[in-house]
């Protein structure tokens, strides 16, 4: 009798997982966009990728309540769009939820060391890889009950932020200096909207492990939408509105070295830097970086697991743990590649590379959609996305843009990512032979 995954998750734990796997971009590194595109074309690229993720979180939920397999779009892709372009998919999945780990493992770093300045960043990422990868390990069921405490604690501390600095918003500040670089900075600064919601297709991953997969994960979607979409103007607003957006992007406040914690920049200009709510916020900030980084590391599994299983990875990455119930060799494959990227230094070029799998991924599901409703009408949908086709079919144009966008401003980073997928479809040729 072959070993499955234990079904626990409930839509609560589907709204922390969801929450979770991208609260960190609240808390960083969307705040670089503002360099980019000033304060409008930061908004206005954060518009249209919010309208982009909206559209596909009702999309994709209908794929995920369809088809309720822990490989996600490989698996979508696979019904309908044949063998290649499904392993095209799971690689781009695999390369977002692979990559996008280690740089929150180096903010979490970042974060130790700001208080403890003797501990190495390097080394605190590496532990924290350890530690998350074995908790996952352990157990679906204790990873998402931790996920869910620690999803809550960083939500109520975004709402706090909020209304510490709601009273000292200022609407003179969204508007100064707020267009620099016109139109280019607009498109500029695309990744870092999209590191705003990066990662909530996660959800679908964890579908196998889910009590009642076609009722619970519509839930667990629309609430973590609805979530993050909130939060997002909320900080956005609140952040820019205290001093300007130089503010949270420049360390000096006006140019120079970027920093990677724009909220801790703008609530220095509230209440100092010695302040109790200053350190507050400092300290129970790791929650959203923990959140996000154990999220990931618990979908990247699922991917990684499902590769395995269809022998397009090498077959012990889709091996069952029979103690745990879980993908343990995915589990510390993915970890081993995460700390390599760690290694690197280059936390900003990790962040692009996982946004240029998340975008290729977002384009194939949707016209996996498309073509399953075409294919398989009769196909039992619980869920069934409103207005088809006008949501996959915008999906499908913001993400194309945004891919074009990508390879056209990070044309270095594009020009590895499609070594990559060339690289694997080659081996996957020739070994799946």
């Amino acid at each position: 009798m072959s070993t499955t995954l234990r079904k626990t998750l409930t839509p609560f734990a589907l709204w922390a997982l969801g929450v979770g796997y991208v609260i960190s971009g609240m808390y960083f590194g969307w705040n670089l966009g503002l360099e980019k595109g000033g304060t409008l074309g930061m908004a206005l690229a954060t518009f249209v990728v919010m309208l982009m993720y909206i559209t596909f979180t009702f999309s994709y939920t209908e794929l995920a309540c369809a088809i309720p397999k822990a490989g996600g779009v490989f698996d979508y892709a696979g019904r309908v769009l044949g063998k290649d372009i499904a392993f095209i998919s799971g690689i781009a999945q695999t390369v977002e939820f692979v990559f996008a780990p280690p740089a929150i493992a180096f903010a979490i770093g970042a974060y130790f060391n700001a208080f403890f300045p003797e501990a190495s960043i390097i080394y605190t990422a590496i532990i924290a890889y350890l530690l998350f990868t074995g908790l996952n390990m352990v157990g679906v069921k204790a990873a998402a009950t931790f996920e869910m405490v620690i999803t809550v604690l960083a939500v109520g501390e975004l709402l706090l932020f909020v209304g510490i600095a709601t009273p000292h918003f200022n609407a003179e500040n969204l508007v100064r200096n707020a267009f620099p670089n016109g139109w280019g900075g607009a498109f500029a600064a695309i990744p870092f909207a999209i590191w705003f919601f990066l990662g909530i297709e996660g959800i679908a991953n964890v579908a196998e492990e889910t009590k009642n997969p076609q009722r619970d994960i519509k839930k667990g979607f629309g609430w973590a939408i609805f979530t993050l979409a909130m939060l997002c103007v909320l900080v956005f607003v609140s952040a820019v509105g205290v001093g300007g957006w130089e503010a949270i992007v420049f360390r000096d406040g006006i140019a120079g070295e970027t920093s990677d914690s724009p909220l801790p920049l703008a609530l220095s200009m509230i209440t100092g830097d010695n302040h109790v709510m200053y350190h507050l916020l400092i300290t129970v900030g790791l929650f959203g970086l923990v959140a996000s980084f154990h999220g990931l590391i618990l979908a990247a599994g699922r991917s990684t697991y499902e590769m395995g299983k269809a022998h397009n990875f090498p077959r012990v990455f889709g091996d069952i743990s029979k103690k745990f119930r879980t993908p343990a060799a995915a589990l510390i494959g993915n970890m081993l590649v995460g700390v390599l990227a760690l290694l690197s230094g280059k936390t900003a070029e990790i962040i692009t590379l996982s946004v240029f799998g998340a975008l290729t991924l977002y384009v194939i599901a949707m016209i996996a959609l498309i073509k399953l409703r075409q294919k398989e009408p009769d196909l039992h949908r619980p869920f069934r996305v409103p207005l088809y086709p006008l949501f996959p079919i915008l999906v499908l144009v913001v993400g194309i843009v945004s891919l074009a966008s990508m390879f056209f401003y990070n044309w270095e980073i594009g020009l590895v990512y499609l070594l990559i997928i060339l690289v694997s479809y080659v081996l996957f040729k020739i070994f799946k032979k």
